[in-house]
């Protein structure tokens, strides 16, 4: 094994946070597989090497979801932020995700915090004052913040987008962005009021962006991260609006801003500040070196639908406050789906962490290689029970926990549990022990480049090496005939065993541990081996040390186990399709002189194309009779260009024209959803009509 480059580098400091988890529900895998986990392997690994960690989270109380989810529970938002802060923080606890310190922004400290940095950016003139119009819902009689709106994304088409930003592809934007939205409060469409808002001036960061984020971490970052940032800053950025008119949130802490909060992007990442202040105060440290010195790494891990606001936006507010260091890298990682399908909370289409670990009892370790060996580092992954199952009992149980079996059953069989003497090493032992030697630097290599999937590949082939070791040599076979030999071979067998203690660590820490406890670390002269000493000539565990008796340390998943999983899945996708199989109730009464004021006409589709970089958004020219207008319409996958060309279609033509990617729709077409959810086109007979026809 050949490199180019040391990764035995010596202790610095590493200031690594996780993605605040919204409390308007528990965690899930995927959360656990693109944020957690990855995040936890690599601070465990950074205080293997003896680095000055601070590894920070909290729980996100803010934002829209938290009252939409009251309001759902019936509930206030308080009793929602408690009972899921509860349930979170035990979650990460029970899981082994190390944090130092997992706060909350509803804490003080985080008001206190996020006041304070509003404030001095505020007295520095970094903020737009302005009056604009926002979207606001009638009947409800508030602004539609965020999460309160939801209509077709300008984007891509998808036509569940928030106000905030567009699932589906990813595109951060304005409530007022959204083509036809709607009110989530009384599902009517908003109407547009003036409010008064701070702005955020993203347009003056555009050039320290560029030079920081194009010029010198093309290299380094991960390509969906750079890729996305790029496509930001190429696009132009506008300025972003920092407050909100709700009433859950920080108090915007300006004279005239009564009834309005923090955006919760504007403050959630500053949570990742308050909670390193929390953590300082507690343990007598001081918190500014770990954001302010330069010899520090800030790291930032997050999913992919994060990669706006902490590369745009948040170092923007960094470099506007002007004190603080920035981060050296994002590793942002895809979406998890599972079973073919979306994970989403709102479904009930998910496994929740705190569920699985009621099910599965001190089992947590599997759970977390499969979501490491499953990971969406470069694209979108599935999880599937079936897959779940097979890597534990074909790569844990059969690979990595066999040989450990064998190793300590031969060695309590022969030796009585102690570590034999070594005689003369064969060819094959020396390079075997070679090889061992060579995996802290080949692990190191992947952790450090954010390859957490490759380095765990790499851990289960120090296991494999140990088994076909083990059966290459057969020590059962030759301590009938060479004792010397067998001692050997066992010695050799040993110090694989013990490398895959210490190297399991930041994987699988629960098996690390009871590894090391069977192993007998504590007897050890050297209880406390380290990374690099693995690296070492001198022996692991040496001859005389006296091992514990035999435990497994995975056991086989049966196909019971896997088949509730599945079935309860089933149920949950069989209470939403009843859910959404009801017809919706009817909307609100109209007037007869609001419903003459629609102009439907019949008109023909002359031309169609796809737009570029959608999936879901089809130009038409269509033929309206009164004039041949351009139409975008979100049918492309539903529709091939050629299966609409000729079709004679209802259209609104009196709706106002909207900008669509740069291309203007002058017009709607009227469509249905059947029941499975296929889109129909509203036909006005199936009789040719003239074209320019209207309905009454």
């Amino acid at each position: 094994m050949r490199f180019t480059q040391t990764f035995m580098k010596q202790p610095k400091r590493f200031t690594i946070t996780a993605a605040l988890p919204y409390t308007n529900g528990p965690v899930h895998i995927g959360h656990l597989a693109g944020v957690y986990i990855p995040a936890d392997i690599f601070a465990r690994y950074q205080r293997m090497q003896g680095a000055d960690v601070a590894f920070i989270c909290g729980s996100d109380e803010h934002g829209v979801a938290i009252p939409m989810r009251a309001k759902k529970e019936g509930v206030s938002p308080q009793q929602i932020i408690d009972k899921y802060h509860g349930i979170i923080s035990k979650s990460f606890e029970d899981f082994g995700i190390t944090f130092d310190n997992y706060s909350r922004t509803s804490a003080p400290i985080h008001h206190e915090t996020a006041s304070e940095f509003f404030t001095t950016l505020y007295k520095k003139g970094a903020f737009e004052e302005k009056v604009t119009e926002q979207l606001y819902d009638e009947e409800a009689k508030q602004f539609l913040a965020d999460r309160f709106v939801v209509g077709t994304c300008p984007k891509c088409g998808f036509d569940e987008s928030y106000g905030d930003q567009c699932e589906n592809c990813g595109t951060s934007h304005n409530a007022t962005d959204l083509i036809n939205p709607k009110s989530t409060l009384s599902g009517t469409p908003p109407v547009l009021k003036e409010t008064k808002h701070w702005f955020l001036p993203l347009d003056q960061y555009e050039g320290f962006l560029k030079k920081w984020i194009l010029e010198s971490h093309e290299k380094d970052w991960k390509s969906n991260v750079y890729g996305q940032c790029k496509s930001w800053i190429d696009d132009g950025l506008r300025p972003r609006a920092v407050t909100r008119d709700l009433d859950w949130g920080i108090p915007v802490p300006v004279e005239g801003a009564e009834g309005k909060v923090l955006y919760v992007w504007f403050d959630a990442p500053i949570g990742y500040i308050s909670s390193t202040k929390e953590w300082a105060a507690r343990t007598g440290k001081d918190w500014e070196p770990y954001w302010k010195e330069e010899d520090t790494q800030l790291l930032h891990f997050i999913g992919k639908d994060n990669i706006v606001f902490h590369c745009i936006i948040f170092p923007s507010m960094l470099k506007a406050e002007g004190s603080f260091i920035l981060p050296e890298n994002v590793p942002a990682n895809e979406f998890l789906n599972l079973e073919g399908s979306k994970i989403s909370t709102s479904k009930n289409w998910a496994v929740w962490l705190h569920e699985y670990l009621e099910e599965f009892p001190n089992q947590q370790d599997v759970l977390r290689y499969v979501l490491t060996a499953n990971a969406p580092e470069t694209k979108d992954n599935d999880f599937t029970w079936a897959d779940f199952q097979a890597r534990n009992n074909n790569e844990l149980v059969a690979i990595f926990g066999n040989f450990i079996n064998r190793v300590t059953v031969l060695t309590h069989k022969y030796y009585e549990g102690a570590v034999p003497k070594p005689a003369d090493f064969s060819e094959e032992d020396l390079q075997t022990l070679k090889e061992m030697r060579a995996y802290p630097e080949v692990i190191a290599s992947s952790i450090e480049r954010y390859r957490f999937r490759e380095a765990q590949m790499r851990l289960m082939d120090l296991a494999r090496l140990g088994n076909k070791y083990l059966a290459d040599e057969e020590p059962w076979k030759t301590i009938k005939v060479d004792a010397e030999r067998t001692q050997t071979i066992m010695y050799v067998a040993l110090q694989i065993s013990a490398a895959l203690a210490v190297l399991s660590e930041p994987f699988l820490p629960f098996t690390s541990e009871a590894l090391k406890q069977q192993l007998e670390f504590a007897n050890r002269s050297d209880s406390k081996l380290s990374w690099n000493q693995v690296s070492e000539e001198k022996a692991l565990l040496p001859e005389g040390h006296v091992i514990g008796k035999n435990a497994l340390l995975f056991s086989k998943i049966e196909e019971e186990q896997i088949t509730q999983q599945l079935e309860k899945l089933q149920a949950s996708k069989e209470a939403n399709e009843m859910t959404n199989s009801k017809i919706e109730p009817q909307k609100e009464t109209i007037s007869f002189d609001d419903f003459t004021k629609m102009d439907l006409r019949v008109g023909t589709i002359l031309e169609a194309e796809k737009m570029p970089k959608t999936k879901k958004l089809l130009v038409l020219k269509v033929d309206t009779g009164i004039d041949v207008r351009t139409i975008v319409s979100g049918i492309a996958e539903s529709f091939t260009p050629e299966e609409v060309i000729g079709k004679q279609v209802t259209v609104l033509v009196n709706l106002a024209p909207r900008k669509l990617r740069g291309v203007e729709s002058q017009g709607m077409i009227l469509m249905t959803e059947t029941a499975e959810g296929t889109l129909v086109f509203v036909n006005p007979d199936e009789t040719s009509m003239k074209n320019g026809s209207t309905i009454n």
